[in-house]
């Protein structure tokens, strides 16, 4: 699978496979039940074979299932007031907020049982000094490495922090009209003031050499988000915590992918070594751009 969002963690020591493998199966998803709002755990991560993990070569793929309830504020609303005028009309007295709290509880715990469920997956990818999670949502990506940090007691990452700031950098391709290395600039671009209130500015299909565009930096903003492309291979926004966001694998990356795979498993395969390689390598390239770690 070709992953559209990435929040990279640095990885200082990648977990052998078969400790991988038993720490996952100790925390396998099991459906939430009775009074459980939610429940989480590891699943298979491929449509095939129910695998504990998916290994390409020194690669490995993993996936966090969540379900929760759905309770409607609206359901729960309507049965406490049809209890409340019931309380009402029969004793011919007020209900308090405290009862009502009461009632409200109660009728959710009658509800959870029954209630309908939604389910969502988080993938990610150990591969070298990396574990790229598929999201672009921080929240969701440090939960992914907390799970992993409770089923394998303890994980040596973090969030990337290099010496120069994203942010900086950004900027100044902007300013320059170009990017350097292997990137080119695309067409989108967010800028972010400064002041209690920041103004911000958000540009989308644009020529971002346009003089209109590159006031903005002139005129003290800062760049949060760009649009690159890398190598012509694939297009990405950049944010500035290293986030990779809207990510567009191109063509030639897929035709790749494509062209020596007969079934789904080697074709899942081929898909995420080529994703692998070239996510280390956008990263690897923008972290020696921004001078290296940050020690």
């Amino acid at each position: 699978m070709w992953f559209k969002q990435v929040t990279p963690f640095r990885v200082f020591e990648l977990p052998e496979a078969e400790r991988l493998k038993t720490a996952i199966a100790e925390n396998w998803f099991c459906s939430p039940t009775g009074l459980d709002w939610f429940s989480e755990g590891f699943c298979s991560p491929v449509p095939f074979g129910n695998p504990i993990i998916f290994e390409a070569q020194k690669t490995m793929l993993i996936s966090l299932m969540r379900e929760e309830k759905v309770l409607p504020s609206a359901a729960i609303k309507h049965k406490l007031d049809e209890q409340v005028v019931k309380i009402q009309t029969a004793e011919g007295r007020n209900v308090g907020r405290r009862e009502k709290h009461e009632l409200r509880e109660a009728i959710i715990d009658d509800l959870l049982p029954k209630a309908l469920i939604k389910s969502s997956r988080t993938y990610g990818l150990f591969a070298g000094e990396w574990l790229f999670v598929d999201t672009a949502n921080r929240r969701k990506a440090e939960n992914m490495l907390t799970k992993l940090r409770e089923a394998l007691g303890g994980l040596s990452a973090q969030h990337p922090v290099t010496r120069q700031s994203p942010a900086s950098l950004m900027t100044n391709w902007l300013l320059q009209g170009e990017a350097q290395g292997r990137f080119v600039l695309d067409s989108d671009v967010t800028l972010v003031g400064v002041g209690d209130v920041a103004p911000k500015v958000k540009i989308s299909r644009k020529d971002l050499t346009a003089e209109d565009v590159v006031q903005h930096a002139k005129n003290g903003m800062k760049v949060t988000e760009l649009g690159l492309v890398w190598n012509d291979r694939v297009a990405f926004i950049l944010t500035q915590d290293l986030t990779l966001k809207r990510i567009q694998w191109l063509d030639v990356v897929q035709e790749e992918a494509e062209g020596s795979c007969d079934d789904a498993e080697s074709m899942a395969y081929a898909t995420q070594l080529l994703m692998e390689a070239a996510l280390s390598a956008i990263l690897g390239e923008l972290v020696d751009l921004l001078g290296g770690w940050q020690e």
